[in-house]
């Protein structure tokens, strides 16, 4: 399948000339094939999740590869803005029920069958935008704020899915969310410098004696690594408050998540492992941890369900 960044010529700018509406078995083709080849994981999560659900997740990927692909892979931060714009425009479509790009009219049934309101996937086609303007964060409360949006949304919709949504589940899963999501920050705080963008927070900096000056620099002063630490700390918090959400959950689903909560932990340990040299080593979750996760998730899930 073309990328996203090669389909886009044909739907954007909207021209009814230039397509015409899929059936919906063509659209949720479309969205299976999307999710099948471009997503790494989603053997793993298609295993673990009931079969009935298969699709609708495969669904929910593509409208979260588009929209993350329009941000990120266009190469002008201001075609960008546009095509996200588009985007959001098809998923008011969507759910009025004039969609035309397939991911819409795959989604729109997976969006009817669920409840799923519109809120979510607006949140992350807003974080998108702002990942064209804004490149550092003041302070975490900003940083939290853009993890409601680009990361707990995801959790939400899945809580949907699963129909398992309700307002402590929200709150369990948007912790863990926001935990995954720095995690995978701080993983990454070499990558993103070459974006260029820096998640570390300004005042978080100042707090360790430590400048986002050094850190474009490259420079792993024992401020930088007692600075990591401290956000290595907050992100396991983050993902261990969110824990009690896998006991309330059914069946398999319990597995699925606690592998992601996990995975996550999996992260910050190899973070800690390297002595928080993230700017020399990018610590790595190798395919033997995955499985040892997967193992230890399996395990807890027939022991809650003998106990």
């Amino acid at each position: 399948m073309l990328s996203v960044a090669e389909q886009l010529d044909r739907w954007f700018p909207p021209d009814q000339s230039l397509a015409q509406t899929p059936s919906l078995d063509e659209a949720l083709a479309y969205c299976r094939t999307l999710a099948t080849t471009h997503y790494e994981n989603f053997p793993i999560a298609s295993f673990l999740l009931p079969k009935r659900l298969h699709q609708h997740f495969y669904n929910v990927y593509a409208f979260c590869r588009w929209a993350d692909d329009l941000g990120d892979e266009l190469g002008d931060r201001q075609r960008s803005l546009r095509a996200l714009r588009w985007w959001r425009e098809e998923l008011q479509a969507c759910f009025a029920g004039t969609a035309r790009h397939p991911v819409f009219v795959a989604l729109r049934t997976t969006i009817q069958q669920f409840g799923i309101p519109i809120q979510p996937f607006d949140d992350l086609i807003s974080a998108f935008e702002q990942d064209q303007t804004v490149t550092e964060y003041a302070n975490f409360a900003d940083l939290r704020d853009y993890c409601r949006r680009s990361a707990d949304p995801v959790g939400r919709i899945v809580l949907y899915l699963c129909g398992q949504f309700n307002e402590q589940h929200a709150a369990w899963s948007d912790s863990i969310c926001t935990g995954l999501q720095l995690a995978n920050f701080w993983q990454d705080v070499a990558r993103d410098l070459k974006i260029p963008r820096i998640y570390l927070p300004s005042d978080d900096c100042q707090q360790f004696g430590y400048s986002h000056a050094e850190l474009r620099a490259g420079v792993s002063s024992s401020a930088f690594l007692e600075l990591m630490r401290f956000e290595v700390t907050r992100a396991r918090e983050f993902l261990q408050s969110g824990l009690p959400l896998i006991e309330r959950l059914p069946g398999r689903i319990q597995v699925d998540i606690d592998l992601f909560a996990r995975g996550g932990l999996c992260i910050l340990d190899r973070i800690e492992g390297i002595g928080y040299r993230v700017l020399e080593q990018r610590p790595v979750v190798r395919k033997s941890d995955v499985l040892k996760l997967l193992v230890a998730s399996l395990g807890r899930a027939l022991k809650r369900k003998l106990m």
